[in-house]
């Protein structure tokens, strides 16, 4: 099984890549219950987009609560895909799993389009292309390794864990959805509140509102708005663009 979070499609066209050349089956973790019942035999991937360095707030609170159900060791791995590092990923999943006795053998990277928008500009569309192009030879070597089961973490530019003093938080500063604005052009569809992995969204007298104080800073809200009508602090995502992977249909 690989699960995955996504929230603009790109760790879903990771993962059901990698799900088809091991005729295995990709799961969205929104999708999936706490409960896993591993196959005989069968492998575990998990992939992952990095916030902050560090996990989704989603993934980590999603493996904080899964119990894997299986009466072997399978191989099992993260990949995270990133725009400048995935951080500490592989070490702060396999510290999670490593408190339910469970193993995490490898990490991998890929690196892709990155759509935290309030730094990362996706409007210039021959550099996304370019991007995307890059990441489809990762993706093959990231998945050569799997099927050869490496073991160890083989991601580049990772952070080491005790970098989480600094970086959690100023994610936590980061999730505040205080940050969040709409512009006049909504037409009230509620597509984003639809669309919140958080549930962080109502509509309101036709207009999203922020109900909680804090979400996963996916920032799917964001690039989903058929209006591009949904903004984040600096006013820079304006600027930089909505972002889809063009490969899904996310």
């Amino acid at each position: 099984m690989i699960l995955y979070f996504s929230a603009t499609g790109n760790c879903k066209y990771v993962a059901e890549r990698i799900a088809e050349r091991l005729g295995d089956r990709a799961v969205s973790i929104e999708k999936s219950d706490s409960r896993i019942v591993l196959e005989d035999g069968e492998t575990l991937g998990i992939v992952t987009p990095v916030t902050w360095w560090e996990l989704p707030v989603i993934v980590r609170e999603y493996l904080e609560k899964v119990r894997i159900v299986c009466d072997y060791t399978p191989y099992s791995f993260i990949v995270t895909t990133y725009g400048t590092t995935p951080g500490c990923t592989y070490a702060e999943a396999r510290k999670i799993l490593a408190e339910k006795d469970f193993a995490l053998f490898a990490g991998f990277s890929v690196k892709m389009p990155d759509n935290y928008t309030p730094i990362f500009d996706v409007s210039d569309t021959d550099k996304v292309k370019k991007q995307l192009a890059e990441a489809e030879v990762a993706i093959e070597g990231v998945i050569l390794k799997i099927k050869n089961k490496f073991t160890g973490n083989h991601m580049k530019r990772k952070t080491p864990y005790c970098g989480r003093i600094i970086t959690k938080p100023m994610l936590e500063r980061a999730r505040k959805t205080e940050k969040f604005y709409v512009e006049n052009t909504c037409k009230g569809c509620g597509l984003c509140a639809k669309m919140c992995p958080a549930e962080a969204i109502e509509i309101t007298d036709g207009h999203p509102v922020w109900a909680k104080d804090r979400c996963t800073l996916c920032l799917r809200c964001l690039h989903s708005c058929p209006r591009f009508a949904i903004q984040y602090g600096n006013g820079k995502t304006k600027l930089h663009g909505q972002y889809k992977n063009p490969n899904t249909n996310i």
